[in-house]
Formats: C-alpha cells, sequence, structure tokens
C-alpha cells in the first residue's frame, strides 16, 4: 500500500486509476469555478493559535451530530454516482463510515440502491433527496428510506436549477453517460477499474430506475432527470416535505443568514452551510466565509453543519471554531474511494482525524466542544469584505 500522508496523496492516486468523466465530474465547479477554488482556499486565510503547556493526555473528538455519535464530527456527504468512481462505492464508502463511526449520507442520484446500502451495513445512515416535481416518487422514496431505516433525511434545498459544469458537457457525462471517441479511449486505459465494473451489476441509478414513472431502463433515465427537479421550489414546499418525514430534517445548501433564519421556520433540525461544492452559483461566497454570519444569525437555535471546500483536519477544526457543530466531506472520501475502495475511504477518514486530533492539541484543547473563536486568528475583514 502506498504511504498516504495528506488527502492530496489520495487525489493523485485517483486521478491516475478512473476515468476522466468520473475524475473532473467530482474535481470541478460550476462555470468560471470561482467559488470551487475559494471553499478550499479562503481556509487559508483563517490562522491557528498556538497554546503551550496543557495537558492533552486524554483528549478526544468524539461528539454528536444530530443525535447520532461520531468518532469525531465529521460526515460523508451525498455524492452522486459514487459507483461509478468505484463498482459498488456508495456500499464500499458506507461500510467505511460505519466501521469508523461517522454518518454516511446516501444521495437519491446514488449507483446503489437504499436498499442494497442497508443490506451491506448494520447501522443506519443518512439519506439526502432533492426537492422534485412527482410527489408519488418522492413519498414512495421516503418510505423506502424509512423501511431500510434511515436515521437523518437531508434535503437538498440548492438545486432548483441545474449550474452549468463545463467539464461534465464536454466529457458527455449524463444520465446515461454519452460516450465519445476520446472518452472510451479514456476508459480503455482504466483496465483496475474496467473490471471492477464489470464484476457488479450496480452500474445505473438505483433509487431511480424501476421505481419512478415511466424510468424502466437506463435509456429512458435521461428524459426523466431533465424534467425531474422543481424550479418552482419554495418554503412551502419545503414545509410539505418535512411533514412527510417523522425523523431529523438535515436541510443541506444554505448559504444566507435571511435563508437560515427561515430554515427554522419550516422545522429542520439542522443545517449545513454549502454551496454544493462551488457546483451551482458561481461567484457565490464560500461556505466558510459565510459560516460566521448565520452563527451570528441562528447558531444557538439550530445545529449547524458546514461542508464544501475541506479537505484536512484543521479545516474541519477551523470550521467548528467558527461555531459550526459538524462538518461534511465530499471529494476528500471521493478521492480515497476512487483510489483504492472502501481502504481509501478509511484511510481519508484517518488522515483527517489525525489532523484534527493533533492540530486540536498543538491549540490547547483536550475535545472539540472546547474549540472557538478564541482558537483562530483571523483577518479584521474576514466576514465583512463583502456586504
Amino acid at each position: 500500500m502506498p504511504i498516504i500522508t495528506e488527502i492530496e496523496d489520495l487525489k493523485r492516486l485517483y486521478k491516475r486509476r478512473v476515468p476522466k468523466m468520473f475524475y473532473d465530474y467530482a474535481e470541478t465547479g460550476s462555470w468560471t469555478e470561482q467559488t470551487f477554488r475559494e471553499n478550499s482556499s479562503d481556509f487559508d486565510e483563517i490562522r491557528l493559535r498556538q497554546r503551550v503547556a496543557v495537558d492533552m493526555a486524554g483528549r478526544s473528538t468524539a461528539t454528536r451530530m444530530v443525535g447520532q455519535d461520531c468518532k469525531m464530527p465529521v460526515a460523508l456527504a451525498p455524492v452522486g454516482l459514487c459507483g461509478m468512481q468505484s463498482a459498488d462505492g456508495e456500499i464500499k464508502a458506507a461500510r467505511a463510515a460505519e466501521k469508523f463511526g461517522v454518518p454516511f449520507t446516501l444521495s437519491t442520484m446514488s449507483i446503489c440502491s437504499i436498499e442494497d446500502v442497508a443490506s451491506h451495513t448494520s447501522k443506519p445512515f443518512w439519506f439526502q433527496v432533492y426537492t422534485l416535481k412527482d410527489d408519488d416518487f418522492m413519498k414512495r422514496l421516503f418510505a423506502r428510506a424509512k423501511d431500510a431505516k434511515c436515521s437523518a433525511l437531508v434535503i437538498t434545498v440548492d438545486l432548483q436549477v441545474l449550474g452549468q459544469r463545463h467539464k461534465d458537457l464536454k466529457n458527455g457525462l449524463s444520465a446515461p453517460p454519452k460516450l465519445t471517441p476520446s472518452s472510451i479511449l479514456n476508459l480503455a486505459t482504466k483496465v483496475p477499474w474496467g473490471l471492477e465494473m464489470l464484476q457488479t451489476r450496480r452500474r445505473f441509478f438505483g433509487n431511480i430506475v424501476g421505481h419512478a414513472k415511466g424510468v424502466t431502463d437506463p435509456s429512458s433515465l435521461s428524459s426523466w432527470t431533465a424534467e425531474a427537479f422543481d424550479p418552482s421550489l419554495d418554503w412551502n414546499r419545503i414545509r410539505e416535505f418535512r411533514s412527510w418525514w417523522d425523523g431529523p430534517v438535515i436541510l443541506k445548501g444554505i448559504l444566507d443568514a435571511e435563508d437560515a433564519r427561515r430554515a427554522l421556520d419550516v422545522g429542520a433540525d439542522a443545517i449545513v452551510v454549502s454551496n454544493h461544492g462551488g457546483r451551482q452559483l458561481d461567484g457565490a461566497l464560500s461556505s466558510i466565509r459565510m459560516l460566521p454570519k448565520i452563527m451570528d444569525a441562528v447558531g444557538d437555535k439550530i445545529e449547524v453543519h458546514l461542508d464544501s471546500g475541506i479537505r484536512s483536519g484543521q479545516d474541519v477544526l477551523k470550521a467548528l471554531a467558527l461555531g459550526a457543530r459538524g462538518t461534511m466531506i465530499g471529494r476528500a472520501f471521493v478521492y480515497g474511494l476512487g483510489a483504492m475502495g472502501e481502504a481509501g475511504v478509511t484511510r481519508a477518514l484517518e488522515v483527517i482525524h489525525k489532523e484534527l486530533d493533533v492540530t486540536m492539541a498543538l491549540c490547547g484543547e483536550r475535545s472539540v466542544a472546547g474549540l472557538g473563536r478564541h482558537n483562530l486568528l483571523l483577518p479584521a475583514d474576514f466576514a465583512d469584505r463583502w456586504s
């Protein structure tokens, strides 16, 4: 096994192993990709305050996220197409998360179905849904999640209209993918990936094909996805979805203090400060830069998590020190999944955990609950540069 000391090591292996269209799907943003880049680079503006001569014996990163015990305040974010990064990828990622002791979130646009993941895991996982037009499909999806004993529902609220991602269009990435001569040539060079994919029956969207009206095979999937998302989504519609689920509900895609307040009104149990990894509104501010204002608005009234841009345990610590109760990682675990399957996801979690633990100690804190703005050195205009 190669020596993996940071998430970037997994990314390099991932790029070599996975076909370009799926690498680009993960490693891309919308339009100019400004927001995609700043999601990570804005963490670099935050400095850490070193403390010494503090007893660090017996420290712990353990916490709770939405009522669930976690080894560290990190959940695996919902990422579509994980089963194309590695054969049966959602099952592999869910098993790695379960064994490590952090929440896993299954995307509606997964290759492995809810039932597939439930049958290969022993603990409840979270399930993510989009705000789609088809009420019948949505209600059956909620029921399937309940039957699978999913412990929380994550409603993505920032995908009413799909942001344009240039690389996906050029690579022919769609549902199902449209192969081009260049993509076929690239696929032919990824022999280990191809051999794995030949050995699995799970190659299409397992939560949709055979479940959505008129989608009986991969060829009928494209027209469904083009029409499924609901551009008329409003807060009343979100409130309606909330009424269909009797467990914890997390709203993912909040990037404005006013929207955070509205999330309280519809009965959300938690929110995820996120800009969809820079894949929707290019030019929006990074999640970490918006976090302070959102915390000031609702941080004492609702559980706040942060998503988008996290590539290290230090990034996790910075988000927690700014007030977040938890974080989500997407690309960081996908790199591991594509590079080394389940073992790669485990390694990504191990890297982030060690970085979080050591950095916390060097900042003079024994637990994540003790982290706060006193651990950070922030530019004077970090949260107020744009108004």
